[in-house]
């Protein structure tokens, strides 16, 4: 056979699929079991990978073996209930078998002709997430990668708009000559924020930060005077601390001198729809645009960022370049490419409908809020044992410091990491380094959280006896 019906045949026999199912169905049986992070034999078994490029067509099920065989044992444990490393979710059910089947319809979600069903349930899910989060009727989404490119996408937007508004047409005149535009950012913001404002030519050092207290929350009183060139990024979840910035004080100064508002929210929008956490968010929806991840809290699969965004015109006309506000060529339809810089995507708002429909809104207090229970459990076993707990855990963040020794903090942090027993990461607070602790996946219970504390307590036994 030639290589165009082997690989008939192998779609037809479903053989290849069915071996794919029985190693996806063993990993997930092990993950909760099996070290968080890979060995050092794991890590090393690699090398089986390194070759030259093939020079002929090969087996597919050996394909697939090897990659069982050495690459599982080398994946970190994420989908398990112990890892509490950098700020990623772990996967509902029923959106990972949404994602399967999806994977096997392959759309390109460009435009409505390209995908009917795609487009419908970006306009589903579109909808939802105004009633969810509490936003304008008039918001608009784009389903982008992740956060990185949903606050590019905002600020995109931003500055069209806020350029716009001065008389200035940015598409066709660009930054020469253009009038003055200020950035106004938190001196806590994370370095997506810092990035995308690099990205669009900003310029880091025309940041105006703002100082911020504990907590690492804008401080009200050190904003500067705002007016309608200014560009203003707020914060829904301080990557360290989990801290809300105060959106509605910040926001209502902000419409009144015509600035425009982005809110960094990549895990912590979710708390918007939650309603024993909702008040994190008060007056979040008086913001212009707002970014967020639907695989960190919400616990899609990878990959699923949202830009969420009160002024359709202005994100059009951003990402479009055109100039002017751009129709779709097919009516009323949703054409997704109109909302992202990309044409090309998959189909990832269709992972997001599955988990927001399994969900509903009872669901998602109860995974967010959850969320929360076991980090507020997390900080008060190891504040137990003699830990210093050092922010306020308002959401799914717990700042750890084991020694006021930055030396020992990272000893301790290696010896956990090494153990396999959990996975937290490493950070600078207050000019120290610590520990941080991120809770997003809904598979971690109470029992991983009392076995991890455990693991703290154990390393620095092991490294405060030496």
């Amino acid at each position: 056979m030639n290589l165009r019906e082997t690989m008939q045949a192998e779609q037809q026999l479903k053989a290849l699929f069915q071996q794919a199912q029985g190693y996806a169905f063993e990993y997930a049986e092990g993950v909760t079991d099996r070290n968080v992070f890979p060995t050092q034999d794991a890590i090393a078994d690699l090398e089986q990978f390194v070759e030259d490029m093939p020079g002929q067509s090969g087996d597919a099920s050996s394909i697939l073996q090897q990659l069982h065989q050495y690459g599982s044992p080398a994946s970190v444990a994420q989908t398990g209930g112990r890892y509490f490393g950098f700020v990623n979710g772990g996967i509902i059910p029923v959106t990972l078998a949404t994602k399967w089947l999806t994977d096997f319809w392959d759309q390109n979600t460009a435009l409505q002709v390209m995908s009917p069903i795609t487009s419908k349930l970006e306009e589903v899910c579109e909808q939802w997430l105004r009633q969810l989060l509490g936003l304008p009727e008039t918001t608009v989404a784009g389903f982008v990668s992740g956060t990185s490119s949903a606050i590019f996408c905002g600020l995109a937007a931003a500055r069209l708009r806020i350029y716009a508004n001065q008389g200035w047409d940015f598409n066709n005149q660009g930054h020469n000559g253009a009038p003055p535009l200020r950035i106004i950012a938190g001196r806590h913001t994370h370095g997506a924020v810092v990035k995308a404002i690099a990205l669009l030519g900003f310029g880091l050092n025309n940041i105006e930060w703002v100082e911020g207290d504990d907590q690492g929350r804008i401080d009200p009183a050190a904003m500067p005077t705002l007016d309608n060139s200014c560009i203003v990024v707020l914060q829904a979840g301080n990557v360290n601390s989990g801290a809300f910035d105060p959106f509605e004080e910040i926001c209502d100064r902000a419409n009144k001198a015509g600035a425009w508002v982005h809110i960094d929210g990549a895990f912590g929008l979710w708390a918007a729809g939650t309603e024993r956490l909702k008040y994190l968010t008060k007056g979040m929806g008086k913001a212009h645009s707002w970014s967020v991840d639907g695989h960190k809290t919400l616990n899609t699969p990878y990959d699923s960022g949202i830009l969420l965004c009160r002024d359709k015109e202005a994100l059009i006309t951003a990402l479009q370049a055109s100039g002017a506000y751009l129709t779709s060529n097919y009516g009323d339809k949703r054409d997704g490419m109109m909302y992202t810089p990309e044409m090309s995507r998959r189909a990832r708002a269709v992972e997001l409908w599955a988990a927001l429909k399994y969900l509903g809104k009872t669901g998602v207090d109860e995974l967010v809020y959850g969320l929360h229970q076991r980090a507020v459990q997390f900080a008060n076993e190891l504040r137990a044992a003699d830990f210093d707990i050092l922010n306020d855990v308002v959401f799914n963040q717990v700042i750890v410091s084991p020694s006021t020794e930055d030396k020992i903090t990272q000893q301790i942090l290696e010896y956990i990491q090494a153990s396999g027993e959990c996975w937290v990461g490493s950070s600078v607070w207050q000019g120290k380094i610590v520990i941080r602790i991120s809770v997003c996946s809904w598979v971690t219970s109470e029992r991983d959280i009392s076995r991890s504390a455990l693991a703290f307590v154990k390393a620095r036994e092991a490294i405060c006896a030496k």
